[in-house]
Parts: C-alpha cells; sequence; structure tokens
C-alpha cells in the first residue's frame, strides 16, 4: 500500500547540489520527496539525513535518466511508495565543456542525453499520473547559458535552451489538466560542480554578476518551491531567472 502523504514530490539529481537544496525546500511532515541518484549511493544518504532533520522524509532511488526503463522502473515505484506524484523538479544534469571544433560526439550526446532527454523521459511518464489526478507542478531546471549563450558550452547550451522550449511546449499541452510547466534559470550557483573552476573563470564570473556574488544553493530552490505552490497557480510556461542581474 501507498505510504499515506498529502503531497508526494519526485526530484532528479537529488543526491547534492541544487537537487540537494530542492530537496530540503520540501522538507515537512505531509510530504515525500523521492529522488533519484545515479551513482553517489552515499551522498545520496546525506540528502536523506538532512530532509529528515528538517523534519520530512526522502527516500532516494538509483536511476539514470537517460535510460528509459530505468525511468519507467523508478516511476513504478514512486506510484507504489506514495500512490501519486504531485511535483516534479527535473534538475540532474551534467557537463562536458569544450570548444566547439575540439568537441567530442559522445560529449555532446552524454549532456543532450542527460540534460535534456532525460527531462523528456521524465516528465512523460510524471505527466501520465498527474493528468489522472487533474493536479501537478512541474518545475525544469534550466541555466543562464540557455538564455544567454556561453562559449566552450555549445552540448550545455543546447541543452538548457532546449529545456525551456521544452517547458513552453508542456505548459500548453496539459495546462487543461490543470498541470503547471515552469522553469527555473540559475546563474553561477555555489556548488560542488563549480567548485573546482580556477579563480579567475570564478572572478571573471562575479564581475558579470551585479549583485557582486554567486547564488546559494537554497536560493534557486527556494524559486522551485514556490512555483510548486498553490500561490504559483496561475503561473506557466515561464522562466524564472535567479542570477543576481547577471542576464537581464
Amino acid at each position: 500500500m501507498p505510504e499515506s502523504y498529502k503531497r508526494a514530490v519526485v526530484v532528479t539529481g537529488g543526491s547534492r547540489g541544487i537537487g540537494r537544496a530542492v530537496c530540503e525546500a520540501f522538507a515537512d511532515p505531509d510530504t515525500l520527496v523521492l529522488f533519484n541518484y545515479n551513482q553517489a549511493a552515499a551522498e545520496a544518504d546525506n540528502t536523506r539525513d538532512l530532509v529528515a532533520g528538517a523534519g520530512g522524509q526522502a527516500i532516494g532511488l538509483q536511476m539514470d535518466v537517460t535510460d528509459e526503463s530505468q525511468v519507467k522502473a523508478f516511476f513504478q515505484e514512486v506510484r507504489e511508495r506514495a500512490g501519486r506524484i504531485d511535483v516534479l523538479v527535473n534538475n540532474a544534469g551534467v557537463t562536458r565543456d569544450g570548444l566547439l571544433v575540439r568537441m567530442k560526439a559522445d560529449h555532446w550526446d552524454t549532456v543532450l542525453d542527460t540534460n535534456l532527454k532525460g527531462a523528456f523521459n521524465c516528465t512523460k511518464l510524471a505527466a501520465k499520473t498527474m493528468m489522472k489526478q487533474r493536479y501537478g507542478r512541474i518545475i525544469n531546471i534550466t541555466s543562464v547559458v540557455g538564455a544567454a549563450g556561453n562559449p566552450g558550452q555549445a552540448n550545455y547550451v543546447a541543452a538548457k535552451a532546449g529545456i525551456i522550449g521544452f517547458t513552453k511546449a508542456v505548459a500548453r499541452e496539459l495546462a487543461s489538466r490543470n498541470i503547471t510547466a515552469n522553469a527555473v534559470a540559475p546563474g553561477f550557483v555555489e556548488t560542488g560542480m563549480t567548485k573546482d573552476l580556477p579563480e579567475k573563470t570564478k572572478d571573471a564570473m562575479l564581475v558579470q554578476i551585479p549583485l557582486g556574488r554567486a547564488a546559494e544553493a537554497a536560493e534557486v530552490a527556494a524559486a522551485v518551491a514556490f512555483l510548486a505552490s498553490d500561490q504559483a497557480a496561475y503561473i506557466t510556461g515561464q522562466v524564472l531567472h535567479v542570477n543576481g542581474g547577471m542576464y537581464m
């Protein structure tokens, strides 16, 4: 039998970074957070413990968002455990940076498959449950570079720009079922993915940010939580930029 919760939230890539902060943002006794991890099982345990420490409950399940059979099995388990899907946050993502003329085809494919096809795979299955419920909130994590572009990231930019278009199409398709779809576009965020960047690269980014600092993952998660709330019921097909003015 499904566990009894008022709300079930699914977060992809929830074992670290923005995904972990999103899981924490939904920590609540009446909410079950279900997130996936691909390889970082120990970090997934940390996410679960952080959510529990904040008064909620989270379950981490191994799943590769690019593998359709694994995605199907994941959402089957979500339905068995929760009986519903109220919120889907497509956050899972990777980078394989490099100049276009030197970029390997498999680096292009890996980034597009994970960041864009992964969102398609998960949204397709979650939407079926949401349509039956006649309720749902879909929030896709895109990026400032998806709107502004960035040299050395043609694959990542293409994927994140694709997420924006995908979000708008989904918003139009599902609106009649009381399902909203929006995107959150972070700028430079302090995460494990960015902490190892050279200091010169970080300094160059900070110069472009009017607020003069990087975002905290929790600030991005707060935007996600708002779009999943009842207060955002009349917002769909939009991109909420959380970038400190980096792109206007």
